[in-house]
């Protein structure tokens, strides 16, 4: 008896040890959209001065985890225990006012006012009943010198580059003093360069107690940066770890169900004759590409690297009639082309994903079935009218094809997860059977397995010879789905080389040539 007692007594010192150092405790949390039921009795635990990674497919829960916790959605059973009490914040506000921050995948901002206006939105400093802008300077200058960030705080946000306004919206969660920061694919738009800056800073806020919550698609990342990791499927909690007592291999079974021997599939294509020709292209506009001349074969996978802004995304624009061309031009199949707007582009069969999904590459306030059929509507048409079950058959079609996760294809397109969404946006292009796919970060915010399905989707669409050009910042992946590469350097073509028979130390010495 007197074992029994000693036991349970060291059990209960080790249960208050825990929990001592337990920074946010989640229990039995479930939440469901209409009959889909996203998170289902999650148990989950932080460490005061820790980063937890989540993985999962996308559509597995874990930002509407994370959005439950902020007070954006409301759960429906499960408790939250915050610094050893309960809370249930009722909006974002409310979180951050109580020392919980987030960095959405999705920025949020407003682009016409300035870095300043962006980080003081909702709690302008005053005096005498005056909004006080010098104190919101200083206080400003004082932040990013505290991060060791260069950023201006008067530059209007629509002038800044995307990775650029994501950092300083990481700045304005710190500047929250928030004891919990929630980063949503945090390094989805940054440079190698910002992401160790970043890392920099989680390091540091960690030596100082701060906890996050880190969700990634990139199992490096985690493995650099997370103390543990835990994975959802299908809104259950699968797996809690360690990340120094796990690897790659066993992340990738407990995210898709099932093993993935090779992370690209076998680029099997066999590209043809040259088929588009880009001659001596120059933008007209800031930022000037320059001089830009390359081939492309039907059939092709041609990849675009180079570092954030080197010209990869003004150059597909340029291409799809969306910037002024100066000089140069298109020649495809020996026809010379020019563009006077995306619809030109459009009707000679090219496709364009876009990298700013929630900008520019889909209709929010609308159905998934909306965002499918909108750039193809003629095709539904019968007698001149619209024809709904055509329509309808088209968006089930593409959720069928993309493997897209979702109750029905009258959902608002925002109720998809990110991955989802760019399922959707891929889709209503492949309605059209373009002929040229321009494809723009393809899968970014886009988990392991469904990455490997849109890589087959490209290798397939290639061998049908369709003629594709894929930008990509992440270097596996540039490697290991292209034919051939371009990388770009300051706006200028640095070189092409054969993806056979290169590797990453070349394609940073192209990068860097022209910097």
């Amino acid at each position: 008896m007197l074992v029994l007692i000693q036991q349970t007594s060291g059990e209960g010192l080790e249960r208050k040890k825990l929990m001592e150092n337990t920074i946010l405790e989640i229990k039995n949390l479930s939440k469901s959209f209409a009959k889909n039921k996203v998170l289902d009795g999650i148990n989950l635990t932080l460490e005061k001065g820790s980063v937890l990674g989540l993985m999962g497919e996308n559509g597995a829960g874990k930002s509407t985890m994370m959005k439950c916790l902020f007070g954006i959605y409301a759960k429906d059973e499960g408790q939250f225990i915050f610094d050893g009490r309960q809370i249930n914040f009722k909006s974002p506000k409310e979180a951050l006012e109580n020392g919980v921050a987030m960095v959405h995948q999705e920025l949020n901002q407003c682009l016409d006012r300035s870095v300043t206006d962006n980080l003081f939105l909702g709690r302008y400093p005053t005096h005498g009943g005056i909004v006080d802008e010098n104190k919101m300077l200083g206080e400003a200058n004082k932040l990013f010198a505290s991060l060791n960030m260069n950023v201006n705080p008067g530059t209007i946000m629509r002038t800044m580059s995307v990775s650029q306004r994501q950092m300083v919206e990481i700045a304005k969660a710190v500047s929250y003093n928030a004891k919990i920061i929630v980063l949503d694919e945090p390094t989805s738009s940054l440079t190698e360069r910002e992401v160790k800056k970043l890392f920099s800073i989680v390091n540091d806020l960690k030596s100082k107690g701060v906890s996050f919550m880190y969700i990634s698609h990139k199992m490096d990342e985690v493995f650099e940066i997370c103390d543990a990791v835990s994975v959802l499927r299908d809104g259950k909690l699968i797996m809690t770890k360690k990340t120094k007592e796990t690897n790659m291999n066993e992340l990738i079974a407990a995210m898709v169900g099932r093993s993935l021997d090779n992370r690209f599939p076998p680029v099997d294509n066999v590209p043809g004759r040259d088929y588009l020709e880009v001659s001596h292209l120059t933008t007209k506009f800031d930022p000037k590409l320059e001089d830009i001349s390359f081939t492309v074969r039907k059939g092709e996978i041609f990849g675009l690297y180079g570092l954030v802004g080197a010209g990869r995304s003004e150059l597909l624009e340029s291409m799809f009639g969306i910037r002024t061309i100066a000089s140069g031009r298109l020649i495809l199949d020996g026809r010379p082309l020019r563009f006077k707007s995306s619809k030109d582009a459009m009707d000679y069969d090219f496709a364009l994903v876009t990298e700013e999904r929630k900008l520019n590459g889909m209709f929010g306030k609308d159905t998934i079935k909306f965002n499918t059929v909108i750039t193809n509507l003629p095709s539904y048409k019968q007698r001149g009218v619209l024809n709904m079950k055509l329509m309808t058959d088209a968006a089930n079609r593409q959720i069928r094809m993309m493997r897209t996760k979702c109750v029905s294809s009258e959902e608002l397109i925002t109720s998809l997860s990110g991955g989802n969404q760019q399922k959707v946006i891929i889709g209503k292009w492949m309605e059209r059977e373009p002929n040229v796919f321009l494809l723009d970060e393809p899968t970014r915010g886009i988990d392991v397995g469904a990455k490997y399905e849109i890589y087959q989707l490209i290798i397939e669409m290639a061998k049908n010879g369709k003629t594709i050009i894929v930008v990509s910042s992440e270097m596996p992946e540039i490697l290991g789905i292209t034919n051939r590469i371009a990388v770009m350097s300051n706006h200028r073509l640095a070189g092409i080389v054969e993806t056979k028979n290169t590797n990453q130390e070349e394609l940073l010495r192209l990068s860097a040539m022209y910097l």
